[in-house]
């Protein structure tokens, strides 16, 4: 008895540990010091702010709850939704669906740049430190730099898919990052206090389920990204007079 105890135990506390390792690891890729330039980007926020739509705490908590159920939730969560268990199957065809369906959903310049370079970004950072994940891992042609061609969402999914935590965790994870970096470039560009920011990111965690919801129950036929104004805003953005980001 004491024999079968003491293996239960034992696999309780390696299964905690896997468990603990897998949260951690998506914890590692929510963060913002994760160092693939994320706070650089503002995803059309000051592009608003430049023509008065978003000059109050409040508008800017409405302008993220909307660009998160509206755009974020039917379009790079529910691609992420699907790329975790496409990168887990080892279905490269797939992989390499999503990925067009990315580069084809970014409307301008900026948001265009900005989902390639966070992934080339994301992508250096595993190779540092697991290079045998993205050996050959090009879907196309590669840069003249070298680098890979996968987006962010789709380099997301592929360190997430190494986290062997739950699909619905990996886009919980996802989501928050987002949300912190829109926080703080509310926070510089309207700008706003810290309290404001923390108002506004309380908002945004709380919808985040709902959000992830939707995006785990959206197939290829109803994922979208459609969001004129905020095409419109970003393509503004590219000859705004006065920037602090990148989009």
């Amino acid at each position: 008895m004491a024999h079968m105890a003491a293996r239960t135990a034992t696999t309780t506390t390696t299964a905690t540990m896997r468990t603990d390792s897998a949260l951690l690891q998506l914890i590692w890729l929510a963060s913002p010091a994760l160092p693939i330039g994320g706070f650089s980007y503002s995803e059309g926020l000051e592009a608003a702010i430049d023509h008065e739509l978003v000059t109050t705490e409040a508008q800017a908590a409405d302008w993220l709850h909307h660009q998160l159920h509206l755009s974020l939730a039917r379009g790079d969560l529910a691609v992420l939704a699907q790329a975790v268990p496409a990168w887990q199957a080892q279905d490269r065809a797939r992989i390499a669906t999503l990925n067009d369906w990315v580069l084809q959903t970014r409307e301008t310049s900026e948001l265009r740049q900005q989902t390639e370079q966070m992934g080339r970004s994301l992508i250096e950072w595993l190779r540092s430190l697991r290079p045998e994940l993205v050996e050959g891992l090009a879907l196309g042609a590669a840069s003249a730099e070298g680098h890979t061609d996968l987006t962010y969402p789709v380099a997301y999914a592929l360190a997430a898919a190494q986290a062997h935590a739950p699909l619905r965790d990996s886009l919980l994870a996802y989501a928050f990052g987002w949300a912190e970096n829109m926080m703080q470039a509310a926070i510089k560009a309207v700008p706003l206090g810290q309290s404001a920011g923390q108002r506004i990111l309380q908002r945004l965690a709380a919808e985040i389920p709902q959000a992830v919801e939707l995006a785990l129950s959206l197939d290829d036929d109803s994922r979208q990204a459609f969001s004129p104004m905020l095409s419109v805003l970003s393509a503004r953005h590219e000859t705004q007079y006065s920037r602090l980001f990148r989009s």
